[in-house]
């Protein structure tokens, strides 16, 4: 992975879009040269003046050169199929900011097809009088839904306490991994330990769930707990469609 120093700006939203490989989630396979589906991401980054970066496989080199721009980067990723895409973008983050850590101050990665940036995240009172949180989206349900259970079979099976933090959690507000951001530091260190989780017990994951919530509601909240704000004025109500809606960070669904 390689992109030069004159894109790495000190604050960065950031993204994946990895292609040609069934995805879970969708029930389908996605296009490798379709730019509708990022379009909407990339141009409300670009819109507020922020520096974006998409994380690719298969995206032409005419289709970068056309729509890249002072704005949004694109990036081309080897995409190991050992891994759903789901979760490879953490280790895609995790190998990112190892390398450009000294000129990144702050961070936020997204998911790319139905999250867009509304207000520029970094200059928000919330973001600047905590330095040291973790932001990141949630929905309207608890930790404990059935299917979260169903999730989260493959990790239940692979990590000994996950039951326990189920329990102690499951009141909790869900989490939602398709928004997380804080300081460069921070993230690296989020990014390390969620890499490996999925390294050491989701790789051989065989069922017909990614795990990436799973991994992520059991991090942030067995190491993380104390640092995590979410909710508004971070996201919207994920799955509402607010689509007026304007007093957020970012719209999510």
């Amino acid at each position: 992975m390689y992109i030069s120093p004159l894109h790495v700006n000190k604050q960065l939203i950031m993204a994946c879009h990895l292609t040609g490989v069934y995805d879970v989630n969708r029930n389908t396979t996605l296009p490798n040269n379709n730019y509708e589906l990022v379009q909407n991401w990339a141009e409300s980054v670009a819109a507020l003046k922020l520096t974006g970066i998409i994380f690719h496989n298969n995206f032409t080199a005419s289709t970068c050169k056309k729509y890249q721009n002072k704005y949004i980067h694109f990036v081309k990723v080897d995409y190991d199929p050992q891994f759903n895409p789901n979760i490879y973008r953490y280790l895609i983050y995790r190998d990112f900011l190892r390398t450009h850590l000294a000129k990144i101050e702050s961070v936020f990665v997204t998911d790319i097809a139905d999250v867009v940036a509304v207000n520029n995240p970094f200059i928000q009172p919330l973001f600047v009088a905590n330095p040291n949180a973790i932001f990141c989206g949630d929905e309207p349900k608890t930790l404990y839904n059935d299917w979260m259970i169903a999730h989260a079979a493959h990790l239940r099976s692979k990590i000994a306490d996950y039951t326990l933090y189920e329990e102690k959690f499951k009141q909790s507000a869900l989490l939602n991994c398709g928004i997380i951001g804080g300081n460069s530091q921070i993230m690296l260190t989020f990014m390390e330990k969620l890499a490996q989780i999925h390294e050491q017990y989701n790789h051989d994951n065989q069922t017909a769930y990614t795990g990436d919530m799973g991994a992520f509601n059991y991090l942030m909240r067995t190491q993380f707990n104390q640092q995590v704000l979410h909710g508004s004025p971070i996201n919207t109500v994920f799955k509402a469609y607010e689509l007026n809606k304007t007093d957020c960070w970012f719209r999510h669904k």
